[in-house]
């Protein structure tokens, strides 16, 4: 099927280096420090709750209709800035409406340039990453939503499509640019439908790179599960920050900006998705 500036695939990737983005990103000029971005979204519309897992606390942000299907909503590898913010409030006013969910996985802690972005992400226990993700499913599911997707961007990509394989309860995935390392998970074991969404001038090899996806494709041929994996010919990574903030972000980093037209279809195939396995 071929349709606006993209290619859907119905195949996969080879073995990505989820744990070594912060390498792969490194050579971009870290560019003038973003002092204190702020959100966009109005922080007020957030409900900060706090959610248990194994003797760990942490912090999540909710927005959205209660008793709604629930969406997990992953950062990038900057934490959880302006810009995850912005994807869960648009998420949330998605028809029929959702109820997202952003869980914390940096403690409190946001990379305001590439520097400390790298040093969060380098820091990671991207295990305790995943039982976060699963806190956060159970903890939807068992404040009113029936069903559960999770849906992340970069690093948060890779994570959402771990989730994938490791996360029981999932209904759905919908991942951004990012895939986990087969350290994490291998994709050929995914129990969850999963939509994956790239650009094929993203330059992040091993991890979301044009390669890569195809090669991921191919997995989640052999895992048996409903698959979908969309390629933009004119867009790069990160291509779904379009907030006046992420846009200098984008260009202070080297990557150009793409059409806003990209950035719809790929948010009209996520609702597409989500409506489709989410719905009851």
């Amino acid at each position: 099927m071929v349709s606006y500036s993209s290619r859907i695939f119905t195949r996969t990737f080879p073995k990505s280096t989820a744990f070594g983005l912060a390498r792969t990103l490194s050579p971009f000029s870290t560019g003038s420090r973003l002092n204190q971005i702020r959100s966009m979204s109005d922080s007020t519309q957030f409900k900060k709750i706090q959610i248990q897992r194994d003797d760990n606390t942490f912090d999540a942000y909710v927005v959205g209709k209660e008793n709604a299907p629930g969406i997990v909503v992953l950062q990038e590898w900057w934490g959880v800035d302006f810009e995850v913010k912005n994807h869960a409030l648009k998420i949330s006013q998605f028809d029929p409406g959702y109820k997202a969910l952003i869980p914390d996985l940096y403690r409190g802690k946001v990379g305001l340039d590439v520097a400390e972005a790298q040093h969060l992400m380098d820091g990671l226990d991207w295990q305790g990453a995943v039982k976060d993700i699963q806190a956060s499913v159970n903890w939807l599911k068992a404040n009113g939503s029936q069903k559960v997707g999770v849906t992340g961007f970069c690093m948060g990509g890779a994570l959402a499509i771990a989730s994938s394989v490791l996360v029981p309860g999932v209904d759905a995935v919908a991942a951004f640019y990012g895939i986990p390392s087969s350290e994490l998970a291998d994709p050929t074991h995914a129990k969850a439908p999963v939509q994956a969404q790239f650009g094929e001038r993203d330059n992040f090899v091993g991890f979301s790179d044009v390669k890569t996806a195809k090669a991921f494709e191919e997995k989640l041929k052999v895992s048996g599960v409903p698959y979908e994996v969309c390629l933009y010919p004119e867009a790069g990574h990160a291509f779904m920050n379009k907030s006046p903030e992420g846009v200098k972000r984008r260009k202070g980093m080297g990557m150009d900006d793409v059409d806003d037209a990209v950035v719809e279809l790929a948010w009209s195939r996520f609702r597409s998705w989500m409506s489709r396995f989410l719905s009851s």
